[in-house]
Protein backbone atom coordinates (compact mmCIF):
# COMPACT_ATOMS: atom_id res chain seq x y z
CA UNK A 1 0.00 0.00 0.00
CA UNK A 2 3.07 2.89 0.78
CA UNK A 3 4.27 1.85 -2.78
CA UNK A 4 0.98 2.57 -4.42
CA UNK A 5 0.35 5.66 -2.00
CA UNK A 6 3.73 6.63 -3.21
CA UNK A 7 3.07 6.27 -6.89
CA UNK A 8 0.13 8.22 -6.95
CA UNK A 9 1.96 10.99 -5.03
CA UNK A 10 4.17 11.49 -8.23
CA UNK A 11 1.41 10.81 -10.42
CA UNK A 12 -0.29 14.27 -8.64
CA UNK A 13 3.13 16.19 -8.41
CA UNK A 14 3.87 14.85 -12.10
CA UNK A 15 0.19 16.40 -13.29
CA UNK A 16 0.78 19.85 -10.65
CA UNK A 17 4.06 20.93 -12.82
CA UNK A 18 2.98 20.19 -15.73
CA UNK A 19 -0.18 22.42 -15.15
CA UNK A 20 1.97 24.76 -13.40
CA UNK A 21 5.63 24.52 -13.42
CA UNK A 22 6.50 27.45 -12.06
CA UNK A 23 4.67 26.61 -8.80
CA UNK A 24 4.84 23.00 -8.10
CA UNK A 25 8.62 21.32 -8.76
CA UNK A 26 8.70 18.44 -10.86
CA UNK A 27 8.87 14.61 -9.19
CA UNK A 28 12.37 14.07 -8.06
CA UNK A 29 14.04 11.10 -9.91
CA UNK A 30 12.82 12.23 -13.74
CA UNK A 31 15.12 14.03 -15.79
CA UNK A 32 14.48 17.63 -16.14
CA UNK A 33 15.36 17.20 -20.26
CA UNK A 34 12.45 14.59 -20.04
CA UNK A 35 10.07 16.62 -17.98
CA UNK A 36 10.40 19.54 -20.66
CA UNK A 37 9.27 17.47 -23.33
CA UNK A 38 5.96 16.63 -21.70
CA UNK A 39 5.63 20.09 -20.59
CA UNK A 40 5.90 21.54 -24.47
CA UNK A 41 3.93 18.88 -25.67
CA UNK A 42 1.34 19.02 -23.30
CA UNK A 43 0.70 23.08 -23.65
CA UNK A 44 1.10 22.82 -27.07
CA UNK A 45 -1.54 20.40 -27.61
CA UNK A 46 -4.06 22.19 -25.47
CA UNK A 47 -3.04 25.15 -27.07
CA UNK A 48 -3.75 24.10 -30.80
CA UNK A 49 -6.70 22.26 -29.72
CA UNK A 50 -8.41 25.64 -27.93
CA UNK A 51 -6.54 27.78 -31.00
CA UNK A 52 -8.85 25.95 -33.71
CA UNK A 53 -12.21 26.18 -31.76
CA UNK A 54 -11.61 29.82 -30.96
CA UNK A 55 -9.67 31.19 -33.80
CA UNK A 56 -11.16 34.89 -34.03
CA UNK A 57 -10.24 35.24 -30.02
CA UNK A 58 -6.72 33.30 -30.98
CA UNK A 59 -6.21 35.82 -33.78
CA UNK A 60 -6.90 39.19 -31.92
CA UNK A 61 -4.23 38.22 -29.22
CA UNK A 62 -0.75 38.09 -28.94
CA UNK A 63 0.87 34.81 -28.78
CA UNK A 64 1.47 36.11 -25.19
CA UNK A 65 -1.82 37.04 -24.62
CA UNK A 66 -3.27 33.94 -25.61
CA UNK A 67 -0.24 31.28 -23.70
CA UNK A 68 -1.49 33.10 -20.80
CA UNK A 69 -5.52 32.13 -21.21
CA UNK A 70 -3.67 28.73 -21.90
CA UNK A 71 -1.87 28.93 -18.68
CA UNK A 72 -4.09 30.12 -16.38
CA UNK A 73 -6.55 27.40 -17.95
CA UNK A 74 -4.13 24.79 -16.83
CA UNK A 75 -3.06 26.71 -13.61
CA UNK A 76 -7.11 26.97 -12.26
CA UNK A 77 -9.58 24.89 -14.01
CA UNK A 78 -10.31 21.47 -13.40
CA UNK A 79 -11.61 19.71 -16.15
CA UNK A 80 -14.85 17.08 -15.84
CA UNK A 81 -13.87 15.62 -19.11
CA UNK A 82 -11.13 13.10 -20.51
CA UNK A 83 -12.56 13.87 -24.10
CA UNK A 84 -10.72 16.51 -26.63
CA UNK A 85 -14.12 17.54 -28.27
CA UNK A 86 -15.51 18.84 -24.52
CA UNK A 87 -12.42 20.35 -23.96
CA UNK A 88 -13.41 23.87 -25.70
CA UNK A 89 -16.78 23.60 -23.64
CA UNK A 90 -14.33 23.75 -20.04
CA UNK A 91 -12.68 26.77 -21.45
CA UNK A 92 -15.79 28.18 -22.16
CA UNK A 93 -16.67 27.72 -18.75
CA UNK A 94 -13.21 28.72 -17.33
CA UNK A 95 -13.09 32.26 -18.68
CA UNK A 96 -16.99 32.71 -18.06
CA UNK A 97 -16.90 31.59 -14.16
CA UNK A 98 -13.02 31.47 -13.09
CA UNK A 99 -10.72 33.44 -15.37
CA UNK A 100 -10.21 36.94 -13.64
CA UNK A 101 -10.35 39.93 -16.37
CA UNK A 102 -7.22 41.88 -16.70
CA UNK A 103 -6.95 45.10 -17.78
CA UNK A 104 -6.12 44.82 -21.19
CA UNK A 105 -8.66 41.89 -21.65
CA UNK A 106 -11.32 43.22 -24.29
CA UNK A 107 -14.67 43.73 -22.62
CA UNK A 108 -16.33 41.16 -25.29
CA UNK A 109 -14.36 38.33 -24.43
CA UNK A 110 -16.61 36.11 -22.83
CA UNK A 111 -19.66 36.56 -25.42
CA UNK A 112 -17.49 36.30 -28.59
CA UNK A 113 -15.85 32.65 -26.79
CA UNK A 114 -19.58 31.30 -26.48
CA UNK A 115 -20.40 32.40 -29.96
CA UNK A 116 -17.52 30.41 -31.61
CA UNK A 117 -17.64 27.61 -28.87
CA UNK A 118 -21.11 27.17 -30.15
CA UNK A 119 -20.50 26.63 -34.09
CA UNK A 120 -18.91 23.28 -32.23
CA UNK A 121 -21.43 22.66 -30.45
CA UNK A 122 -24.22 22.84 -32.52
CA UNK A 123 -21.59 20.64 -35.33
CA UNK A 124 -21.48 17.51 -32.86
CA UNK A 125 -25.03 17.85 -31.54
CA UNK A 126 -26.49 14.45 -31.79
CA UNK A 127 -30.47 16.27 -31.44
CA UNK A 128 -32.83 15.11 -34.64
CA UNK A 129 -35.54 16.23 -35.58
CA UNK A 130 -39.06 14.62 -35.51
CA UNK A 131 -40.66 15.19 -38.76
CA UNK A 132 -43.54 12.70 -38.25
CA UNK A 133 -46.26 14.89 -39.22
CA UNK A 134 -44.18 17.66 -40.52
CA UNK A 135 -44.91 18.76 -44.12
CA UNK A 136 -41.74 19.99 -45.77
CA UNK A 137 -43.48 22.19 -48.10
CA UNK A 138 -46.76 23.31 -46.28
CA UNK A 139 -48.55 26.42 -45.70
CA UNK A 140 -46.23 28.63 -43.03
CA UNK A 141 -48.96 31.39 -42.89
CA UNK A 142 -52.15 28.86 -42.66
CA UNK A 143 -50.31 25.90 -40.46
CA UNK A 144 -48.04 25.88 -38.07
CA UNK A 145 -44.57 26.22 -38.36
CA UNK A 146 -42.35 24.17 -36.66
CA UNK A 147 -38.64 25.44 -35.52
CA UNK A 148 -35.83 23.27 -36.17
CA UNK A 149 -33.70 21.73 -32.76
CA UNK A 150 -30.83 22.09 -34.61
CA UNK A 151 -31.34 26.11 -34.67
CA UNK A 152 -30.16 27.30 -31.50
CA UNK A 153 -30.49 31.63 -31.10
CA UNK A 154 -29.02 34.10 -28.81
CA UNK A 155 -29.17 37.79 -27.92
CA UNK A 156 -25.75 39.57 -27.45
CA UNK A 157 -24.21 42.60 -26.68
CA UNK A 158 -21.86 42.85 -28.74
CA UNK A 159 -21.95 41.86 -33.00
CA UNK A 160 -20.12 38.75 -32.32
CA UNK A 161 -20.12 38.18 -35.53
CA UNK A 162 -18.63 41.17 -37.34
CA UNK A 163 -15.45 40.76 -34.59
CA UNK A 164 -11.87 40.71 -36.04
CA UNK A 165 -8.56 42.13 -36.42
CA UNK A 166 -10.02 45.03 -38.05
CA UNK A 167 -13.06 45.53 -35.48
CA UNK A 168 -12.60 45.12 -32.19
CA UNK A 169 -15.35 47.09 -30.58
CA UNK A 170 -14.81 49.07 -27.41
CA UNK A 171 -18.39 49.32 -26.20
CA UNK A 172 -21.60 47.51 -26.20
CA UNK A 173 -24.46 48.09 -29.36
CA UNK A 174 -26.77 50.04 -28.65
CA UNK A 175 -29.43 47.84 -28.93
CA UNK A 176 -28.99 43.30 -28.81
CA UNK A 177 -27.74 41.95 -31.38
CA UNK A 178 -29.65 38.85 -32.41
CA UNK A 179 -28.27 35.34 -33.90
CA UNK A 180 -29.94 32.16 -35.00
CA UNK A 181 -27.32 29.31 -35.92
CA UNK A 182 -28.28 26.53 -37.69
CA UNK A 183 -27.05 23.00 -38.69
CA UNK A 184 -28.34 21.62 -42.06
CA UNK A 185 -29.53 18.33 -43.05
CA UNK A 186 -25.80 18.02 -44.70
CA UNK A 187 -24.41 19.31 -41.61
CA UNK A 188 -22.98 22.44 -42.86
CA UNK A 189 -23.37 25.28 -39.68
CA UNK A 190 -24.38 28.66 -40.79
CA UNK A 191 -25.40 32.10 -38.85
CA UNK A 192 -28.71 34.51 -39.39
CA UNK A 193 -28.43 38.15 -38.17
CA UNK A 194 -32.09 38.87 -36.79
CA UNK A 195 -33.18 41.78 -36.11
CA UNK A 196 -36.08 42.20 -32.85
CA UNK A 197 -38.71 41.37 -34.41
CA UNK A 198 -37.36 38.42 -36.57
CA UNK A 199 -36.19 37.35 -33.33
CA UNK A 200 -39.20 37.72 -31.91
CA UNK A 201 -40.87 35.80 -34.33
CA UNK A 202 -38.35 32.82 -33.79
CA UNK A 203 -38.86 32.70 -30.44
CA UNK A 204 -42.79 32.56 -30.68
CA UNK A 205 -42.47 29.18 -32.64
CA UNK A 206 -40.10 27.84 -30.24
CA UNK A 207 -42.59 28.66 -27.41
CA UNK A 208 -45.76 28.16 -29.43
CA UNK A 209 -47.91 25.73 -26.79
CA UNK A 210 -51.15 26.58 -28.59
CA UNK A 211 -50.44 25.37 -31.66
CA UNK A 212 -51.21 28.78 -33.57
CA UNK A 213 -50.71 29.65 -36.99
CA UNK A 214 -47.61 31.60 -38.92
CA UNK A 215 -50.07 34.03 -39.64
CA UNK A 216 -51.74 33.93 -35.95
CA UNK A 217 -48.56 34.57 -34.62
CA UNK A 218 -47.85 37.34 -36.94
CA UNK A 219 -50.71 38.98 -36.34
CA UNK A 220 -50.13 38.72 -32.82
CA UNK A 221 -46.45 40.01 -33.36
CA UNK A 222 -48.14 43.44 -35.07
CA UNK A 223 -49.91 44.27 -32.22
CA UNK A 224 -47.45 43.75 -29.43
CA UNK A 225 -45.06 46.41 -31.62
CA UNK A 226 -48.36 48.42 -32.49
CA UNK A 227 -47.90 48.10 -36.40
CA UNK A 228 -50.38 50.12 -38.30
CA UNK A 229 -50.81 47.82 -41.41
CA UNK A 230 -50.98 44.10 -39.93
CA UNK A 231 -51.84 42.61 -43.53
CA UNK A 232 -48.63 44.45 -45.09
CA UNK A 233 -46.37 42.99 -42.11
CA UNK A 234 -47.89 39.17 -42.17
CA UNK A 235 -47.00 39.46 -45.85
CA UNK A 236 -43.92 40.37 -44.95
CA UNK A 237 -43.37 38.34 -42.40
CA UNK A 238 -43.81 35.01 -44.85
CA UNK A 239 -41.45 36.15 -46.52
CA UNK A 240 -39.24 35.48 -43.55
CA UNK A 241 -40.40 32.39 -42.40
CA UNK A 242 -39.84 31.13 -46.23
CA UNK A 243 -36.45 32.44 -45.71
CA UNK A 244 -36.39 30.42 -42.53
CA UNK A 245 -37.56 27.53 -44.13
CA UNK A 246 -34.84 27.80 -46.94
CA UNK A 247 -31.96 27.80 -44.62
CA UNK A 248 -33.63 25.03 -42.53
CA UNK A 249 -34.10 27.05 -39.20
CA UNK A 250 -37.66 25.70 -39.97
CA UNK A 251 -38.39 22.14 -40.96
CA UNK A 252 -41.49 22.61 -42.31
CA UNK A 253 -45.42 23.01 -40.89
CA UNK A 254 -47.99 20.57 -38.93
CA UNK A 255 -51.54 21.00 -39.40
CA UNK A 256 -53.75 23.38 -37.32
Amino acid sequence: MAEHGNFQDKQYAFAAHIRDPKNHPAPEGIENRRMAIYRKLFFNNLRNLLSKTFRVIRKIHSDEHWDRFIRQFMQYHQAKTPYFLELPEEFLNFLSNEYEHQADDFPFLNELAHYEYIELALSISTATNDLKGVDADGDLLRNIPVKSVLTWHYAYQYAVHRISPSFKPTEAEAQPVYLAVYRQVDDNVGFLELNPVTASLLNAIEENVANRTGEELLREIATEINYLNVDAFVKHGAETLKEMRQLEILTGTRSA
